[in-house]
């Protein structure tokens, strides 16, 4: 096992050293997709306000029980939409990359680097929509808010881990990607992203708490929302992020010089 995961940590460490090849990658990738577009990335923006503006002001019908609804949901989307798409992309990651794979001996490391930098740019856009909504909603700014960023750091501390699980698990097992794209879909719905939860029972509170989902949501949204430190969904987060990056290793370790045969 030791020499498992120092073979893992060396193509991690090869694949980091490698910054400006994945980075310019994933540049790449955000112009190509919206080459010919009048707008280019900024429909990433528009996009992510749509969404946000239908749940605001046509799915919420003026519930007092909800505090500043408006600054709910556009955390939980902002957070939602970045871990959606990180996993429903993930799966498919080393089949879109099988030139490169089968063309070169770069670590398997740059592929997922190149994804994670192509999604962060891309939730940039749909952050900035994020907090024009905050400041119109009337949430300013307050100390609680470095929580929030050390939420969403967090978050990005756990997406290349959760890149690589995904991404082994779609070339070894196909039908995952089917799999987890319905899984996704029917998750918007099973986790608080646009409903409260308020303490209600039954099928929301199970809803609420034994969906991992929740707690990276929470991390972001609790102290913007009520003005409060989220630790235990900051140590559940933590928790699944340390066991993402212990799989992620083993998997790197033992299986990356058979994804060239899977691919």
């Amino acid at each position: 096992m030791i020499a498992t995961v120092s073979s893992a940590i060396d193509d991690l460490w090869a694949g980091l050293r490698m910054h400006r090849v994945w980075m310019a990658l994933a540049q790449e990738d955000i112009g190509d997709q919206h080459r010919r577009t009048a707008l280019g990335p900024l429909w990433l923006l528009i996009n992510y306000l749509a969404f946000a503006g239908t749940f605001i002001f046509v799915i919420h019908r003026g519930d007092s029980s909800a505090t500043n609804y408006a600054a709910y949901v556009a955390t939980g989307l902002f957070v939602w939409f970045y871990i959606m798409e990180v996993i429903t992309m993930s799966v498919s990651l080393f089949t879109r990359e099988e030139s490169f794979i089968k063309g070169t001996t770069l670590p398997l490391t740059v592929y997922a680097m190149r994804l994670f930098g192509q999604t962060v740019v891309r939730a940039s856009y749909a952050l900035l929509g994020c907090l024009a909504i905050l400041l119109i909603s009337g949430s300013l700014p307050t100390g609680y808010w470095l929580i929030a960023a050390a939420g969403i750091i967090l978050i990005l501390a756990t997406t290349p881990a959760a890149i690589l699980v995904f991404a082994f698990s779609g070339a070894y097992f196909p039908d995952s990607q089917f799999i987890v794209s319905n899984v996704m879909r029917i998750g918007m719905f099973l986790t608080p992203v646009f409903w409260t939860y308020e303490g209600s029972g039954g099928v929301r509170h199970l809803l609420y708490h034994w969906n991992p989902f929740t707690y990276f949501l929470e991390t972001v949204r609790m102290p913007i929302v009520s003005s409060t430190a989220p630790f235990q969904a900051l140590l559940v987060c933590a928790a699944i992020s340390i066991g993402l990056w212990v799989l992620a290793l083993l998997l790197l370790g033992k299986l990356r010089k058979e994804i060239v045969f899977l691919v």
